[in-house]
C-alpha cells in the first residue's frame, strides 16, 4: 500500500452500520496503513462498505485522474462503476493545473470545463448522479492565508497561489452550474442517490 498510487475520495454515511465501518476504516487508516498521511486500501473500503455512500472527489480523484491520463474506456467504466455518484468543482478550483507541467492535459479554462463535462456525461451513461461541490477547505475567502501558512509548512512551493475553496452558497454553486439540477440539502441528495442505487 505504501508504494501505490493513493487518491482522495468523499465517504458519507447513510445509517449507524454505515458510521460504524467508517469508524473501523478511520482507525485502519491511522493504525494499520499509515504512510505519511492515513490511507484506506480500496479492498478494505470494499469490505467495509455496507451503509457508505462513496463519491469520486476533486482532481486528486480516481477518476478525474484517470481522465487526465487518457486511460482506456474499460478502465473509465470500472472506475465509475465503484463510485455511488461523483463530482465536478468550479473552474476555478482546478486553474492551477493550466500553468503546472504536472498536468499536460489541461491548458486552458476550455480544458477544465471539458473535463467536467465529460464527468457530467459519465453520469448521464452510467446513471450516477453529478454533483456540483466548492471543495471547501474554509469559510471565508479571505480565510485562505490559513491554508497557504499550512501549505508553506509542508513544502508546497506554490502556497501563495490559493484557488478559491471557500463555501459557497446553494445560489453561488447554482451560477457556477445551472445545468445541473440542485439538491437544497443532503437528505435531497441522499434520496437522490438511493433511487438510482434500488
Amino acid at each position: 500500500y505504501s508504494k501505490l498510487k493513493s487518491y482522495h475520495t468523499i465517504i458519507l454515511v447513510k445509517n449507524l452500520k454505515g458510521l460504524r465501518n467508517l469508524y473501523e476504516l478511520i482507525s485502519m487508516s491511522h493504525l494499520e496503513f499509515y504512510h505519511k498521511q492515513p490511507r484506506i486500501p480500496k479492498t478494505r473500503l470494499m469490505q467495509h462498505r455496507d451503509g457508505l455512500i462513496v463519491r469520486s472527489a476533486c482532481e486528486a480523484g480516481e477518476l478525474y485522474r484517470a481522465l487526465l491520463d487518457m486511460k482506456p474506456k474499460e478502465q473509465i467504466e470500472n472506475i465509475v462503476g465503484f463510485y455511488d455518484y461523483l463530482e465536478i468543482q468550479p473552474v476555478g478550483n482546478n486553474m492551477f493545473m493550466i500553468d503546472s507541467d504536472r498536468v499536460p492535459a489541461v491548458n486552458s479554462v476550455d480544458d477544465i470545463k471539458n473535463f467536467n463535462r465529460k464527468i457530467v456525461q459519465l453520469g448521464e451513461e452510467y446513471n450516477k448522479p453529478v454533483v456540483a461541490t466548492c471543495d471547501c477547505h474554509f469559510i471565508d475567502p479571505e480565510d485562505s492565508v490559513y491554508r497557504k501558512i499550512l501549505m508553506y509548512a509542508k513544502g508546497f512551493e506554490d502556497a501563495e497561489n490559493q484557488p478559491p475553496l471557500y463555501f459557497r452558497t446553494t445560489e453561488e454553486i447554482k451560477a457556477e452550474y445551472p445545468q445541473i439540477p440542485a439538491y437544497e440539502t443532503y437528505d435531497e441528495l441522499l434520496e437522490a442517490i438511493k433511487k438510482v442505487l434500488a
